[in-house]
């Protein structure tokens, strides 16, 4: 799998699918490693990425993250190689407890200590049967890791680890936890917005769902974060350090911080523009694009 630097993290269930399929091309178009999608209510994660696949030439297809509630070891597994056989090796399967309000109170399955839970999936999905062809090379699984512990276990028994509303600072430790040849893939808010209050609204509204979540909550306060700075829609502070906003210049310096403190691929998540009714605003993709001459 031919990795490169940076990559763009995409909730894709406000487009339809052909739709998805033509953001995808100009995603590859603009030269960009890697595709993200995460799982949440709406598509399966895995469906929509063979779809993404089928639609695309060169581009890698990532869960960030594919829920372990959703499926279970076996199906995640098999899932993964038939994707890779079928894409050449273009899938990189990103795995997540996800959270309780989403496991117990949308799925109705009970939410185990989420180290715990993940370490028993990697552990049912190496052992799982798989009767089809094979693809060409042993396909990836990276884990959505924001502790410690979940990072070390990243290191352990999968590829590395896909950290999510996180800092630079964080990536370093992240580094320091997985060692050299371990996958390092952060995501990263980012908003073509130069004027300070307009960027923050935009910013806290990005963040106000996280802010709802007890596992991102206790993630920040790890990173240093304070009690105020996770309330009442989060400090101008906790903005600042989630979201890369300003111009081209100053949201390159935040990805190259990442870069410098380790990961191995950064994605970006571009915030929509204010009064607009796409997802995502392709116009800061199209100036971030890797193939951009």
């Amino acid at each position: 799998m031919q990795f490169g630097k940076l990559g763009v993290w995409v909730g894709m269930d406000a487009m339809s699918a052909k739709e998805a399929a033509a953001f995808a091309k100009r995603v590859e178009g603009w030269g960009y490693a890697a595709l993200w999608l995460p799982e949440s209510r709406g598509r399966n994660a895995l469906a929509h990425s063979a779809w993404l696949l089928a639609n695309t030439e060169r581009l890698i297809v990532a869960t960030g993250i594919a829920n372990i509630y959703a499926r279970d070891p076996m199906a995640m597994a098999n899932g993964q190689k038939g994707l890779n056989e079928q894409s050449d090796g273009r899938f990189l399967l990103g795995i997540g407890v996800s959270h309780r309000p989403m496991v117990e109170g949308l799925r109705g399955h009970a939410y185990g200590k989420p180290v715990a839970a993940m370490r028993a999936y990697l552990e049912a999905m190496r052992a799982a049967p798989y009767q089809a062809p094979a693809p060409d090379r042993a396909p990836l699984t990276i884990v959505a890791a924001l502790g410690p512990r979940m990072t070390a276990l990243s290191g352990e028994l999968a590829d590395g680890s896909h950290p999510y509303n996180t800092t630079p600072e964080h990536t370093a430790g992240a580094r320091k936890i997985l060692g050299a040849g371990k996958l390092l893939c952060p995501e990263v808010w980012v908003l073509l917005e130069t004027d300070r209050s307009a960027a923050l609204s935009a910013g806290r509204q990005a963040l106000s769902r996280y802010l709802q979540l007890d596992n991102y909550v206790r993630a920040w306060r790890q990173q240093g974060f304070t009690d105020d700075d996770v309330a009442g829609g989060g400090s101008d502070r906790l903005i600042d350090a989630m979201v890369a906003w300003g111009d081209e210049g100053a949201i390159r310096r935040r990805i190259q911080q990442h870069w410098d403190a380790g990961a191995d691929h950064v994605c970006i998540q571009a915030i929509a523009p204010r009064g607009g009714r796409q997802p995502v605003d392709e116009r800061v993709l199209a100036l971030l694009a890797p193939g951009r001459a």
